[in-house]
């Protein structure tokens, strides 16, 4: 057996080491998911599904090998019961854990559950066999064993649950791929045109299934504007305020009641706006050009003719990410007329010459076959209007201003309230509102308060007939009531036959009464005390707003850890909606109550028989330590006292375990934590200048468990002080004695403000020299100028002052260098002599005596200049003590 760490070809690669946590976290997972990945790459395991377990356990150590001997460490544990998480579509085999055993045993064995997708070696190591799905299982629990030979066992059963983690592998798509939708003209901005809906089949409680909807465009779009908008989580399309306002149908040809929209009629709408001619329908192209724009519009299709077609997508991952997968679909939208109109003011001319009834105004309905009405507000004054089936509103007889007893001096202006009530066969229809069904409004031309403008309502018949009467009329004013309550159930639908009259004359109408479903059934649970599931029924008519159920917790959510899902069919499911804590209450009780979307009716209240309870028992898991604060940030001065306090940083474990914290990212070396208190202090002397700002990690662990830890981030700001003064940038200068110019000084500080510039120059701590000058340009610079003119090169050392903002400055030298300067502007430099030997003995002889004659000639020389230097050194030292 190979020793270990070593990981032969051939043969079992073993691996002692310590047993740490069971479950890896997610990013050791997908190492290993890439690690098996190269493997799958490198081996032909195409034909994994008739591979034979002897060939995948031959296979396991080079997998285990190339894994590597630490992370396997942490695959390995006692055996006990074992919780593991693994990647959906891992390559396989994949190695989940090794189950370390001190009984001899010959072979693990693992119960049906997990017989398809997992297997277990002799020596106790559970690998995936084949890869996993999400959507199809989520998790795997299985029994495993320890047996000898003849299948005794010597251990367990014990439990494995593998959880399955989803990846994003799946694209949402919608369920058409085409949707179609209608819209009116002038529909008010935000009303539903349509709505899309997609699916996704990763787990749906994570980002994976997180659905956006968006539009991508909007065909034609010529003018560039939205005349549709989407809502981006629930796939509603509704109109914009632009197209509220820009939306229009098709123009078409207009029937007027009781015009059938046959060939026919359109041919005689066509003749009465052309003069009849010899050419036939079928060979005149304006009537064929006519007929085909009718047809196509009154058979709009859009599908294959839709006024906008809109590209709608839909993505993943809540649409916040470049990788987000995606689906597409298209909705096709055509624009309806919206002949239900306000017509606005109407002008009326007094005393109009003209016969009458004229009409002034029209309104049309988007019903064909509705009923107009025409309402009088004022009962006491006149009323000579009145409106036609087809919606032509008439003035009747001559208007005056004048007359008193119009009551109204400025009747310029007549408001007309319309009632257009769709009907059915041409009946009038009411619906049930509590007991008040409706008014029957009924006019009579005679004089108001008469006894012929008396009338009198009267119900002829009823049908069905029931016994007694469902319905009464009041004889005076026509309000109908019904006598009883009313059930959908029994009758949807009710026809009287009222006549109305006066002294001599009576007339006849119908009356149709719907009978629409109130909210008279509470929604009642099955079980109040709810263990595991129970619905809620409701006895109203199924399909509506009074059956409909949503659940929502009135009691015991304080903490919004729950909330109800459902479809309204009355079946609720509570899930978390966000995590729970045992610390802060083991239990729960949650009161669900059963409501529907439309009101009760009156007299009606919900009961506890439209509540259910449930109980939540929370198991105690053991939790890392948490942080008392979520942001840690401390600002110092950069010359803090070594052994100053910083921060001390709290953090307490959920189940009252004693923690430690450490502290990480320290690169300077300049802090240091008290592993019992949390107390950060300085162990070294900190400097702004080096780094101004810098994080380090703070570890809160449980002491008997260091695997349970969290960290926060704490950010350490320094703040400057006054520890640097201005230094020179260059050292030393020199003037030229020709053209002496101003040489420019510059001075920098490592400080920031307001201990750095604006800076300070002075001459030997502020004296005024006679033959310097030294004057400030600005915050950072200074002019040295040069008075007087030396009689000869000299280089002297100026003492110079300078001071920051703050007055923190010394003196420092300035090597000046005074000096005959060369074209370019440099101090020349003479060059160096050399001596010369020639060839040949005869010039040597020469060249002896004539350095002979030379020595003795510079003898004589030095000594005159040697007085002379004396002379000139000592005028030079006179010099620099005057030129300073």
């Amino acid at each position: 057996m190979a020793e270990a760490g070593a990981c032969p070809i051939i043969g079992r690669c073993r691996h002692e080491g310590r047993v740490i946590r069971q479950s890896l976290d997610r990013h050791k997972l997908l190492k290993f998911y890439h690690l098996t990945a190269l493997l799958s790459d490198s081996i032909d395991l195409s034909k994994t599904e008739i591979m034979s377990p002897v060939l995948h356990l031959f296979l396991l150590p080079l997998l285990f090998c190339i894994a590597g001997g630490e992370e396997l460490d942490e695959k390995k544990g006692p055996f006990t019961d074992t919780h593991l998480d693994v990647v959906e579509g891992t390559p396989v085999p994949y190695p989940l854990y090794q189950f370390l055993v001190t009984n001899p045993v010959d072979r693990f064995r693992i119960s049906a559950e997990g017989g398809g997708e997992f297997r277990i070696s002799s020596d106790g190591w559970l690998y995936l066999e084949r890869p996993l799905d999400w959507s199809r299982e989520d998790h795997y629990v299985m029994m495993v064993i320890e047996a000898l030979h003849e299948d005794t066992v010597v251990d367990g059963p014990i439990s494995v649950t593998v959880n399955v983690l989803d990846i994003n592998n799946n694209a949402p798509y919608f369920n058409q791929s085409v949707y179609t939708a209608w819209v009116r003209e002038k529909s008010p901005a935000g009303s539903p045109v349509s709505r899309v809906f997609a699916m996704d089949q990763d787990d749906p409680t994570s980002p994976n299934a997180d659905l956006y909807y968006s539009l991508v465009s909007q065909i034609p779009n010529k003018q560039n504007v939205a005349f549709f908008q989407i809502n981006h989580q629930t796939g509603e399309i509704s109109t914009t305020e632009q197209g509220e306002e820009m939306l229009k149908a098709r123009e078409g040809i207009q029937f007027n009641r009781g015009e059938e929209k046959t060939v026919e009629t359109l041919r005689n709408k066509f003749n009465s706006y052309c003069p009849v001619q010899n050419v036939p329908y079928d060979q005149n192209p304006f009537y064929t050009c006519v007929e085909r724009a009718e047809l196509r519009r009154r058979n709009v299709d859009p599908l294959s003719d839709p006024d906008y077609t809109l590209m709608v997508r839909v993505q993943d991952l809540g649409g916040m990410s470049d990788t987000a997968l995606s689906g597409n679909a298209r909705v096709q939208i055509v624009v309806q007329e919206n002949l239900w109109v306000n017509p606005g003011p109407v002008f009326v001319r007094e005393h109009m010459t003209a016969t009458y009834p004229v009409v002034i105004t029209k309104v049309q309905s988007n019903e064909a076959g509705a009923i107009y009405t025409l309402t009088q507000k004022e009962r006491e004054l006149k009323f000579p209007f009145q409106i036609t089936e087809d919606g032509e509103i008439q003035l009747t007889e001559e208007l005056d201003r004048e007359d008193k007893n119009m009551l109204n001096k400025s009747w310029q202006i007549i408001t007309l309230p319309l009632v257009a009530l769709k009907t059915n066969s041409g009946i009038l229809t009411s619906t049930l509102k509590r007991s008040m069904v409706g008014q029957l409004l009924v006019h009579d031309a005679d004089e108001e308060g008469t006894l012929n403008a008396q009338l009198n309502y009267t119900i002829l018949s009823q049908h069905p007939d029931t016994s007694p009467k469902s319905f009464s009329i009041d004889t005076m004013s026509g309000n109908i009531q019904a006598l009883r309550i009313l059930q959908r159930t029994e009758q949807k639908l009710y026809s009287l036959k009222v006549r109305v009259s006066d002294p001599d004359f009576s007339v006849d109408c119908n009356v149709l009464i719907k009978v629409i479903d109130v909210n008279n059934e509470l929604p009642v649970f099955e079980k109040a005390d709810v263990s595991t599931w129970s619905t809620s029924t409701d006895n109203d008519e199924p399909d509506s707003g009074s059956s409909t159920i949503y659940f929502n917790i009135s009691s015991g959510n304080d903490d919004g850890f729950f909330t109800v899902e459902t479809n309204g069919s009355g079946v609720g499911h509570v899930v978390i909606a966000k995590p729970l804590d045992f610390e802060v209450s083991p239990s729960l009780r949650l009161q669900i109550d059963a409501r529907n979307p439309e009101p009760l009716m009156k007299s009606l209240e919900y009961g506890s028989e439209s509540s259910a309870f449930v109980l939540v028992s929370l198991t105690d898991v053991d939790e890392v330590p948490e942080f008392s604060s979520h942001v840690l940030d401390v600002a110092v001065p950069e010359n803090i006292t070594k052994g100053s306090v910083l921060l001390t940083v709290e953090a307490a474990d959920p189940e009252g375990k004693e923690i430690s914290f450490k502290l990480d990212g320290d690169t300077w070396g300049w802090l240091e934590i008290d592993a019992a208190t949390g107390e950060i202090r300085t162990k070294g002397e900190l400097d702004r200048e080096t780094v101004e700002t810098f994080e380090v990690t703070v570890t809160a662990f449980e002491k008997d468990n260091p695997t349970m830890s969290s960290e926060r981030v704490v950010n350490v700001r320094l703040l400057d002080v006054n520890d640097n003064f201005p230094k020179l940038v260059e050292s030393k200068v020199f003037i030229c004695v020709k053209k002496p110019e101003p040489v420019v000084l510059t001075a920098t500080d490592k400080d920031n403000a307001p201990f750095s510039q604006p800076f300070t120059f002075s001459l030997a701590n502020g004296r005024k020299s006679p033959n310097w000058e030294l004057t400030s340009i600005d915050g950072s610079t200074a002019q040295l100028t040069l008075k007087k003119i030396p009689i000869s090169d000299l280089t002297i050392t100026l003492p110079i002052t300078i001071k920051d903002h703050a007055g923190l400055g010394v003196t420092q030298g300035l090597s000046v260098r005074v000096c005959n300067c060369t074209e370019l502007g440099y101090c020349y430099m003479a060059p160096e002599s050399r001596g010369y030997m020639g060839m040949g003995p005869t010039v040597g002889i020469l060249v002896g005596i004539l350095l002979f004659c030379g020595v003795l000639f510079v003898v004589v020389i030095k000594r005159i200049k040697k007085g002379k230097k004396k002379q000139d050194a000592a005028a030079a030292d006179e010099e620099t003590k005057v030129i300073l």
